[in-house]
């Protein structure tokens, strides 16, 4: 059950993903080859009347492309013996055409993000979680360096905090067991920064700082969307975060998880419809935030070499374009390697 969930979650991301570059190519008027869920071998392929484009599932359900005219030289020799128009092709079409079919993968998959957890607070509520502390254990760290009950956490390790889950991901960043500094402020506006060593719990050997806050619950229609907006805000700004800290070396590749990764939570989560939602809608959000990262095989970079374009005023070859490309894919499948590696021994 947890492999097919585990199908159904990356199947879904991917769809829409690649859906997203689909309709807009179509919407161009640029000549689709393929559109494939997966890689590898096929497994089932199938062409709609009066539509030239083959639509296919294969093996590795690990990705999925669109293929399209006028976009890999490569893809285009092996497409050769069909007659393609120089307005069906992706590097003929205008700026802004260009533009949208390269960022529509990820546009779609913010706006699932956006719709699942709307749908997550339709249907469960909401629970809201602020920086003001509440019912924070007096045995805890926090406690015993000063903190009361009543003051809100405005920063952690010099980094402003506006919401709980800047609070989650600095102390994430952190690194487990390490001593933070937690700026509070009072209840008459005074500001106190203490250094806090986390406590280890005989319970589940984990480290806990003492810290606890107000929760606000709420239902309808209006806090569903409220906490779908606020929600994707503070995911996507919590990506830009652990990604500049992966540059900074704060976090190490022992932070990452890949598919082997992916797949324990959702073993983790398969018992609830409500973390399952949840964690579509944060993977689906995180790979459009990936794919935008303006890196060589990314959708971020072929924006990336778009806007180049634009400024020096001629086409980049497609055969550069192409190298630097494949470079990237090679260092993203390595990176791949490695992480599920290191998930496999965690399960150990």
């Amino acid at each position: 059950m947890t492999l097919i969930i585990f199908f159904i979650i990356l199947g879904l991301i991917i769809f829409i993903h690649e859906f997203g570059h689909f309709i807009f190519a179509k919407r161009a008027g640029i000549y689709v080859y393929e559109f494939s869920l997966g890689f590898g071998p096929k497994l089932l392929s199938f062409k709609r009347k009066n539509d030239p484009t083959e639509y296919m599932i294969k093996l590795i359900p690990l990705g999925g492309y669109v293929a399209m005219a006028g976009e890999d030289e490569l893809v285009d020799n092996d497409n050769s013996k069909i007659k393609i128009k120089d307005d069906e092709k992706l590097y003929n079409k205008t700026f802004f055409q260009r533009f949208m079919v390269m960022i529509a993968g990820a546009m779609n998959n913010f706006i699932l993000g956006i719709v699942l957890l709307f749908i997550m607070g339709l249907i469960y509520g909401t629970s809201t979680a602020s920086t003001t502390l509440s019912d924070i254990p007096k045995n805890g760290s926090l406690y015993e360096a000063g903190g009361r009950n009543g003051d809100v956490i405005t920063k952690i390790n010099g980094k402003k905090v506006k919401t709980y889950d800047d609070i989650q991901t600095y102390l994430a960043i952190n690194g487990e067991g390490n001593k933070v500094d937690i700026t509070l402020k009072d209840k008459n506006n005074i500001e106190n920064t203490y250094n806090i060593k986390p406590k280890l719990s005989k319970e589940d050997s984990k480290y806990y700082y003492g810290i606890s806050v107000k929760v606000k619950n709420n239902k309808g229609f209006i806090s569903a969307l409220t906490y779908a907006k606020d929600k994707f805000i503070s995911i996507y700004k919590s990506m830009f975060v652990i990604i500049g800290s992966l540059f900074t070396g704060k976090l190490g590749i022992d932070s990452l998880s890949g598919p082997v990764g992916i797949y324990s939570v959702v073993d983790a989560s398969q018992s609830s419809l409500q973390m399952l939602l949840y964690l579509t809608a944060y993977l689906s959000i995180n790979i459009g935030f990936m794919n935008l990262i303006p890196f060589p095989a990314f959708d971020g970079g072929r924006v990336l070499f778009l806007i180049i374009e634009k400024i020096k005023g001629s086409k980049i070859s497609m055969k550069v374009e192409a190298t630097i490309n494949s470079i990237g894919f090679i260092f993203l499948m390595g990176l791949m390697i490695l992480v599920t590696i290191k998930d496999i021994f965690n399960l150990f």
